[in-house]
């Protein structure tokens, strides 16, 4: 109890005796003393490789995480103003397009697609994301693992549309046979609700692990990004400041750590741009913190390959 306190919330009407989160004294992680130093370099990184012009950052997690949200808020941030390039579901928080599965479930059909930032009439940053159709429960929804296995390895042709019945599979259309170093995929982050870190059920983990395998045998750096704070914990709701005080989401970052076996420092807190309409510092602060680390762990992956 000492950990906590107690707050009333109304649900159907009922009044129901929850418990709320505490907040530390001070922040475990520090994002916002270096949060203009933090943009500037991402801003201002180019790769030394010469053998690709943007790093690439794949997306990858369960449907609704908030992948394409992310990909807004970056984008959001760099202009300045709050920007929506990727459309997004309001209702179930997935891609915008989508499509039926066999069983009648409603399901992302997402092309693959490589999202860059504009930084001028005929430039932009070196960085770009792709964002991957998200894992489901069940064989017939959601993206297969052997997709994501491909799509690291730079196999996966811009604008294919992943078929959750059936896998990519070499000589298909949308298969790259020849893929450039700038095809493959140079980080891999794995997007999680933070609320949703307790109730992933034990085959989506699997995959996610199972991807992380796979990327650990091609040596890709990995990240994981928790979203929805604000959602998960009232006190980050009112004080974005409070993203990184709060007991109960460290609580939740301490447990995805057990669970997929990312180091902490490799596990950020974010609160994606949805509904405001102006830049809030401190939950800009907390992207750039983890996008800087997507660059840097990136860049190390892009000097340390062969030439």
């Amino acid at each position: 109890m000492s950990s906590e306190c107690l707050y009333f919330t109304a649900m159907g009407g009922v009044w129901s005796l929850v418990f709320g989160p505490t907040l530390f004294k001070h922040p475990w992680r520090e994002v916002s003393v270096k949060y203009q130093d933090n943009l500037e370099f991402v801003k201002s990184y180019k790769p030394q490789n010469n053998q690709v012009k943007h790093l690439r950052i794949l997306l990858h997690g369960p449907v609704g995480a908030g992948k394409s949200s992310f990909i807004n808020s970056v984008d959001s941030i760099l202009k300045d103003r709050p920007a929506g390039r990727v459309m997004t579901d309001a209702v179930s928080g997935t891609s915008f397009t989508k499509k039926v599965c066999t069983t009648g479930k409603t399901k992302t059909a997402l092309r693959y697609r490589t999202f860059k930032f504009s930084r001028g009439v005929e430039s932009t940053y070196s960085f770009v994301f792709n964002d991957i159709m998200g894992f489901e429960e069940g064989s017939d929804c959601g993206v297969s693992v052997e997709d994501v296995k491909l799509a690291l390895r730079g196999h996966v042709e811009e604008g294919y549309r992943f078929n959750p019945e059936r896998g990519l599979m070499e000589g298909d259309i949308g298969y790259n046979s020849h893929p450039t170093v700038e095809d493959k995929v140079h980080v891999l982050v794995c997007v999680v609700p933070v609320g949703s870190v307790s109730l992933l059920s034990d085959e989506i983990v699997m995959k996610m692990r199972e991807v992380r395998l796979a990327a650990s045998e091609l040596d890709i750096p990995q990240l994981a990004i928790l979203t929805k704070v604000d959602e998960a914990c009232p006190k980050a709701a009112g004080d974005s400041s409070n993203i990184y005080k709060s007991t109960y989401l460290k609580e939740q970052v301490d447990k995805f750590h057990m669970l997929l076996g990312l180091p902490l420092n490799c596990i950020f807190l974010v609160q994606n741009y949805d509904e405001e309409t102006e830049l809030n510092e401190g939950m800009s602060a907390a992207i750039v913190c983890a996008l800087r680390q997507m660059v840097q762990f990136g860049e190390d992956f892009l000097n340390n390959l062969e030439t």
